[in-house]
């Protein structure tokens, strides 16, 4: 992930955007200079390639000191889950503006301390929740929001893949979260995102696959997502949504093209969209912000404490086999 983080840094400052890689932080000495094969779901140029040039870019072994170098405005937490909060915290209290990946903790109560933190900085703190600004699901949000279409029936949402990179990391529940916490966060959060908090969930499945209903009561008829590992290697990755409106249905599949459609009046025709992904949507929309002196990117580490004390109540409707209200207990 830290390798998408500098090329989406990267690629920013191609489009003319005012940032520029001044530092890297890694106990590796081929990361820090650059070197070294990335993994994950979604290409993103980032995979295999000298991601950056070491005479330009200063490598650090040890994070304080990149955290101390008076050149960094804006630090990315790119690390394994575990240290977030604990990384989070000392960014934060440097005063410079912080990115945190996804998931900003592994429970709720841990997320809830680094929000605390942010809300008390003067600087940004954003949580990477990049599909709030994958192109398409950000057209989503707005064709929802608008009202043009007609209010939501039912959404249905699909995340879907192999076994991860990095194996013992992502099988073990006490490092990862489990797909729940890792994978299937992005679409909980981007439930939230369009249709408000629910009022109850019921989940069916395991931890590293399963299927939740978003029950409102003053909301859609039916809220759908499914999410999960351990397809076997040849699967691949699926990203998908459907969303059917009073008037038209949306259809998202990111292994298509073209990945969006809009089904109207018995026509189904393209939704041009930028042609980019959330991650470099999320930092362009975070350098924007700076360079405008906004007081916040409009997601907070409030809303990730939020997602992941919702994938919490998921996880206990899977344990008690039944529905769970929400917020309920905290």
């Amino acid at each position: 992930m830290g390798r998408t983080h500098v090329a989406a840094y990267r690629d920013a400052q191609a489009a003319g955007l005012p940032c520029r890689l001044v530092a890297v932080a890694d106990p590796n000495a081929d990361r820090r200079d650059g070197r070294g094969e990335g993994a994950g779901n979604i290409a993103t140029g980032a995979q295999s390639e000298r991601i950056f040039d070491p005479a330009e870019v200063t490598g650090y072994a040890d994070w304080q000191e990149l955290l101390a170098d008076d050149a960094v405005d804006l630090i990315s937490i790119c690390t394994p889950t575990p240290t977030h909060v604990d990384l989070g915290l000392a960014s934060i209290a440097t005063g410079k503006h912080v990115l945190i990946e996804k998931p900003l903790a592994l429970t709720s109560a841990e997320a809830r301390r680094v929000a605390e933190a942010a809300r008390a900085s003067k600087a940004i703190v954003m949580p990477a929740m990049c599909i709030r600004f994958w192109p398409a699901y950000a057209w989503l949000k707005r064709a929802i929001d608008s009202g043009e279409f007609g209010a939501v029936r039912s959404a249905t949402f699909h995340r879907l893949g192999s076994t991860p990179a990095w194996a013992d990391f992502y099988a073990d529940p006490t490092r990862s979260g489990g797909a729940l916490v890792d994978l299937h966060i992005h679409d909980t959060d981007v439930v939230r995102h369009c249709f408000g908090s629910p009022s109850a969930v019921v989940s069916e499945g395991s931890a590293n696959h399963l299927t939740t209903m978003y029950r409102y009561d003053d909301g859609p008829e039916m809220v759908i997502a499914e999410g999960g590992w351990g397809h076997d290697p040849g699967f691949g990755f699926r990203m998908r949504f459907v969303v059917c409106f009073e008037r038209a249905t949306a259809e998202f599949d990111l292994g298509r093209d073209p990945q969006l459609m809009l089904s109207q009046g018995g026509q189904s025709a393209a939704v041009e969209v930028e042609p980019i992904t959330g991650y470099d949507a999320e930092i362009r929309h975070l350098i924007r912000c700076i360079a405008e002196g906004r007081a916040d990117a409009g997601v907070s580490c409030d809303d990730a404490a939020e997602s992941l004390a919702l994938l919490e109540a998921e996880r206990r409707s899977l344990e008690t086999g039944g529905p769970v209200a929400f917020p309920g207990e905290q």
